[in-house]
């Protein structure tokens, strides 16, 4: 498996065979100074100043250029595993799940630059990828796809709710898709449906389960809990109760003053402290208590010494603290007891 920095190495070697203008474009282009840039902000840098079209063909000529080199290099492997995650997903996959999807196969770290996986999965001739459009993320698809069916898929989706009026199941609406559509295309799979339906802007999934237009407000809570635990399912970790009030404000278009959601955590037995202003939710197997309750009831449920990595693993599961909070509450001699070293038990 290639490394980090052997994929760079010979992705700036590859670079190095452009001009600068083309150079220039694709950096922008693509963001590999961590800043994407339309056409028109690129065309109306350039003094004097350049057509769009123009724009187009430099960006044409760079993908021609590194297509040819590529074949020589190692980088030809992350090509041919592109495609073959792309077939998976069959033939079409948004551009910003398959980069997520090649940083994992490749081990790479979060940090890595995604404009540089972009560009070497633009260049390849056997990979297309799609014209910017309002509302829709741009994807990568093999040529053998029908964009018609593409088209298509989002439009039966779209009728399908619109008559509706309400959220649905997704495999439900998926199989409904498949039936309304086998008469023109009797061969969609549901792994095809759900790619397509990634890439609209309009829709929302609801913890992989439902489907609705983003602009409906059916599912959004009315009273202020419900809320809370709405945005706090959607973030699926603790969160401090800033933030929360920042989520509701952001999610549900609903501005909520700190202080009053911060009331509502406290008095509702369905939200629990877990460290300074920080609350999980009951159901996620988070109890009320401090620190040391928490210690408590893990050495009572064991019924014997356990080691500290042990109980600090575990109390780490249900309290977002700092490891020397834990051992500093370990030290309670009260009602903690070191057995000998580093196991420790209730006091008897």
């Amino acid at each position: 498996m290639q490394t980090e920095s052997t994929i760079l190495s010979s992705f700036w070697w590859v670079l190095d065979t452009l001009t600068d203008k083309e150079k220039n474009v694709m950096e922008r282009r693509v963001g590999l100074n961590w800043s994407r840039e339309t056409l028109q902000s690129i065309w109306n840098s350039f003094s004097p100043s350049i057509t769009r079209e123009r724009v187009r063909q430099i960006e044409a000529s760079w993908i021609n250029k590194i297509w040819r080199i590529i074949k020589w290099t190692k980088l030809i492997e992350i090509q041919e595993l592109s495609r073959n995650i792309i077939k998976v997903h069959w033939w079409i996959l948004s551009s910003k799940k398959l980069v997520n999807v090649l940083i994992s196969e490749l081990n790479l770290s979060k940090e890595f630059n995604t404009g540089v996986l972009e560009i070497i999965v633009q260049s390849d001739f056997d990979i297309q990828k799609s014209k910017p459009k309002l509302w829709v993320e741009t994807y990568f698809y093999l040529p053998s796809i029908s964009k018609k069916s593409i088209d298509a898929v989002y439009k039966e989706w779209l009728k399908i709710l619109k008559k509706r009026k309400d959220v649905m199941d997704k495999n439900s609406l998926y199989e409904l898709i498949k039936v309304n559509l086998s008469s023109i295309f009797p061969n969609l799979t549901t792994v095809f449906i759900d790619s397509v339906l990634d890439l609209y802007e309009d829709i929302v999934k609801w913890e992989e389960t439902l489907i609705w237009l983003t602009k409906w407000k059916i599912l959004n809570p009315k009273t202020l809990k419900d809320k809370a635990v709405y945005v706090m399912k959607k973030v699926k970790v603790p969160m401090h109760f800033v933030d929360i009030s920042n989520e509701i404000t952001k999610q549900l278009w609903d501005t909520v003053k700190v202080n009053t959601i911060h009331n509502e955590l406290i008095r509702n037995v369905d939200f629990v402290l877990v460290w300074r202003g920080i609350y999980a939710l009951k159901e996620w197997g988070f109890k009320p208590g401090t620190v040391l309750d928490v210690i408590m009831d893990i050495l009572a449920k064991s019924g014997e010494p356990m080691t500290t990595d042990t109980i600090v693993a575990k109390v780490l599961k249900t309290r977002n603290v700092k490891n020397t909070t834990i051992y500093m509450n370990l030290q309670n001699k009260k009602y903690i007891e070191r057995v000998w070293r580093n196991y420790y038990k209730l006091k008897d």
